[in-house]
Order: C-alpha cells, then sequence, then structure tokens
C-alpha cells in the first residue's frame, strides 16, 4: 500500500509536489520520496520515515529540488522512487501495488541478463522490477504496457522523465489514479484529499489501463481505458483517508452509511456510539445518527504522528502503535454501555488487547462492537495489508471450532448459517467484547453505491475480479 502524488507545473513544481506527497502519509509508514526533473535533470531524495514524519524529514530537501515535473511516493514496502538511465533517457519511477509474481518477473529478467541493485527485505524491490519490464519495451508508452501485462497483481505508476509525468493507472482498476487542474499547474494524485487545500480541481478519474502524459500542456491520453472496473472496496471501509473520493464517490459519506446500515439491524441498548479513531469514526456517526443513540469520544488518537497500525510489517510495532495511539477518557467511558464501531478486524489481536482493554479498565458496563464490514477470510492478492491467512481472526476461529484447518469455508460466508453465528461466537470471545456484529457484504456494497461486479471483494469472497483472470503476457 503506497500514495503516489505527481505534478507539472509552468515554472516550479517543488513546493505544491512536497504538500502534496505529505496528503499521503496515511498510506505508508516505511520510506518516502521525491523526483524532480529540473535543466540538470532528474534529482531524487528517498528517507526512511519509519521514525519521522514526511513532512519533517523532507522540509529541507524540497526546496533545493526545483524543476517543472516531480513525482512523490509515501510507501508501506520498499524504497521509491527508483531512477533508472534507461534506454529511453533518465527516468523516475513510483508505484502503488503488488506484484504476485515477482519471483518469477526477476527469474525472467535474469535470464536475460538484467541485474537488480535495489532490495527490500532480502529480494529485489518492486518498483525496480517495474521499471526494468518498462525499459524492454519499444517506447515507454508500449514498455508500461506490456510491464502490465505481465505482472499478476495490480501495479499504478507514475513515470517522469524530460517530456512530463506518464500516469498509468493498473489494469484491474484497483487503486485509483485521479487528474487535477489548477492555473499554471497539472497534478496526479492516488488520493484526492491533496487537491482541495493546494487549489486543485479534478479534471479526470483515469480507468483501468488507461495511460496519460501530463506535462505543462495538460493531459494526453496514450492508452484508452477499459470499462471493466475492478476497484478495492476497502479503500472506503478503512485505507481511505475521509475527504478523498475514489470514483466520485466520498469515502466519509460511505463510512457513514455503513454505520447506519448496522444501526438498521441492530437492537442492542446502549449509552452512547463510539469508533475506534479513526477510520471507525465516520461508521460511528452513522450508526448514531440512525439508532438516535448519542455519539461520544471515550478513545482519542493522540496525533497523527503514531500513524495507523495496521500498515507497519512488524507485529511487534503494529501492537506498540495500538498501545500508545489511542488516549482513553474515564468520564465518558466509566458506568456506560458503549456500542463501539470500527472499519474491521483483521487480525483482533489490536482490538482486543489494546482497545477493548481501554474501555474495561476504564469501567465500561458492556461492549458492543459492530464491524462496518464482513469477516475478512483471505490476505489481499493486490496490495499490501495481511501476508497469510492464518494471521486473520476469522480463519483462526474457523480452525478453533474445526480443529483443523479447512480449505473450504463457503459455510462460514453466509451470515445466516448456523457455522458464521458459531465463527463470529469464537471471535467475540477471543477479543473479549459483550457482542459482535459484522456488517452484511450487500449492505456495505450499497453504502458504497457502486455496483457489485465492479468491485474488488475478494478479501471477504475468495472470488478475483473477472478481468484478473485475464492471459497474462510472456516475454
Amino acid at each position: 500500500m503506497s500514495g503516489i502524488f505527481g505534478v507539472v507545473s509552468e515554472e516550479d513544481c517543488s513546493e505544491l509536489l512536497f504538500y502534496g506527497t505529505d496528503y499521503h502519509s496515511h498510506m505508508g509508514t516505511e520510506f518516502g520520496g521525491l523526483a524532480v526533473f529540473g535543466k540538470d535533470g532528474i534529482t531524487r531524495k528517498i528517507h526512511d520515515i519509519r521514525s519521522v514524519q514526511f513532512k519533517s524529514i523532507f522540509y529541507d530537501d524540497y526546496k533545493k529540488m526545483k524543476g517543472k515535473y516531480g513525482i512523490g511516493v509515501i510507501s508501506a514496502q520498499e524504497e521509491q522512487p527508483i531512477y533508472l538511465n534507461s534506454k529511453f533517457g533518465p527516468l523516475a519511477i513510483c508505484t502503488n501495488g503488488r506484484i504476485g509474481n515477482l519471483d518469477r518477473l526477476v527469474a525472467v529478467l535474469h535470464k536475460k541478463g538484467i541485474s537488480f541493485s535495489e532490495v527490500y527485505e532480502g529480494s529485489v524491490n518492486p518498483t525496480e522490477v517495474v521499471s526494468k519490464l518498462i525499459n524492454q519495451g519499444k517506447s515507454i508508452v508500449d514498455g508500461i504496457e506490456s510491464a502490465q501485462s505481465k505482472i499478476d497483481g495490480s501495479c499504478s505508476i507514475l513515470l517522469l522523465n524530460s517530456e512530463g509525468i506518464y500516469a498509468a493507472r493498473d489494469r484491474l482498476g484497483y487503486s485509483p489514479l485521479v487528474i487535477g487542474r489548477k492555473e499554471g499547474f497539472w497534478a496526479v494524485t492516488s488520493e484526492t484529499a491533496a487537491f482541495p487545500n493546494l487549489g486543485f480541481e479534478v479534471e479526470k478519474y483515469l480507468k483501468p489501463g488507461e495511460i496519460v502524459l501530463v506535462n505543462e500542456r495538460g493531459p494526453k491520453q496514450k492508452r484508452v481505458g477499459s470499462t471493466t472496473n475492478h476497484i478495492c472496496a476497502f479503500l472506503w471501509i478503512y485505507t481511505g483517508f475521509p475527504a478523498s473520493s475514489y470514483e466520485g464517490i466520498n469515502v466519509e459519506k460511505v463510512r457513514m452509511r455503513c454505520g447506519a446500515a448496522l444501526a438498521r439491524r441492530d437492537c442492542v441498548e446502549a449509552d452512547i456510539v463510539a469508533g475506534v479513531p479513526d477510520s471507525g469514526t465516520a461508521h460511528a456517526v452513522g450508526y448514531a445518527n440512525e439508532s438516535k443513540i448519542p455519539f461520544a469520544r471515550p478513545l482519542i488518537k493522540y496525533t497523527d504522528g503514531w500513524g495507523r497500525s495496521y500498515t507497519p510489517p512488524s507485529q511487534e510495532v503494529r501492537d506498540i502503535v495500538a498501545t500508545m495511539k489511542l488516549d482513553p477518557i474515564n468520564d465518558l467511558i466509566k458506568g456506560n454501555k458503549i456500542i463501539l464501531c470500527d472499519d474491521s478486524i483483521i487480525r483482533g489481536t489490536q482490538l482486543g488487547n489494546s482497545t477493548l482493554q481501554k474501555l474495561w479498565k476504564n469501567g465500561a458496563v458492556e461492549v458492543h462492537v459492530r464491524v462496518a464490514c464482513p469477516p475478512l477470510m483471505w490476505p489481499c492478492k493486490y496490495n499490501v495489508s495481511t501476508r497469510s491467512i492464518e494471521e486473520l481472526a476469522a480463519r483462526k476461529a474457523i480452525e478453533v471450532l474445526e480443529g483443523r484447518d479447512v480449505e473450504n469455508v463457503s459455510e462460514y460466508l453466509d451470515p445466516d448459517s448456523e457455522k458464521y453465528k458459531r465463527m463470529v461466537e469464537e471471535i467475540r470471545e477471543e477479543i473479549g467484547a459483550t457482542s459482535l456484529r459484522y456488517q452484511r457484504l450487500d449492505d456495505m456494497v450499497e453504502a458504497i453505491g457502486i455496483p457489485k461486479e465492479d468491485l474488488c471483494l475478494y478479501c471477504w469472497t475468495g472470488e478475483s475480479p473477472k478481468s484478473h483472470h485475464i492471459r497474462l503476457s510472456s516475454f
């Protein structure tokens, strides 16, 4: 999971690049990077941001990076942007996605005599692999198109060179890319939340597989996109920023509709409705508005500096973030029956071991957990999230109930089945809630407002988007 941003101007783009990239800080915690094309070619800076905020460590850097074109990235895994002195000339590239067949691609490129210099967790940097794949093409556009056709997974790309910025949305449409415009500037972003305060208006949502070249003359389409879309539904439920919109649909509004849908199917009595900050807050507001139970904030996130407990790759770091970032307010907790809305339950350890314990220790009488999406059953194929099935709370519950790993979990997907109810009860006991309910899939889809066939729902259903089954191109 990464956030990518690019900007072009008639003069200098560096300040807008700095602030625009910073608006993607919720998408990653590992590395930040900027690259600018100026009169002396490409200037690039990459920093480790695990212990420092992006804007702090890049504040002095961006002032020295002068040029008309620039790209930036906040990454949850590898160092980016990658610089390549390619056969097409110098270029820099950043990506957002996940390459499921990375090892296979590396092996094929090795056989062709291609070497790699960038490393991520003992393996080859995925963004460098994308850059080398592009360099195999007859042109940059042909290279981007060919690279995406070989990737099993998803990969949206920003490529910077002397022509401007090539923006390419992944062929599934799993992750968004949006073009924005203001006087004297053009921008491309994965998060439209970067636009309002910088003065940009949304000009165009790129279609899946679409490639455009953006420079001071504006965007020029290089490849037509597909009408088949499979955008990630989890963007609205959790990973996206509340002020962002995808396919023209705002995240905050969807979360409020999710909360309202949960309330309509519920009948529990409570004193207050609360959300797990930050992404659970809007779900709780929607629940409170629908149920007429007062909304309150008994858990407050201590500054954005702690970031998300979901994104760090280490469980130890995730646990520390989950424990330290939330401050309980005893006066709002003690003696109260609380409905606690959360976006999802992934592993369940942070919710049970940290969040709920804060409420119990401060005197909560009851805590009813309401989850804005169905139980997560499969790790994501298309971006960075859970790494294995065994991590998922629902799968761990099924293993307890069955006494073994179960390959076919179809009976656990039906919210009206006895096996589903037993699974939810097992999770409830594990996290220590008074009661636990999940959102139904159809209610979640209705809250998003996009047809089911146009969403990627793989992590809930195990069904890959139809366009994923397109045959991968060979070398």
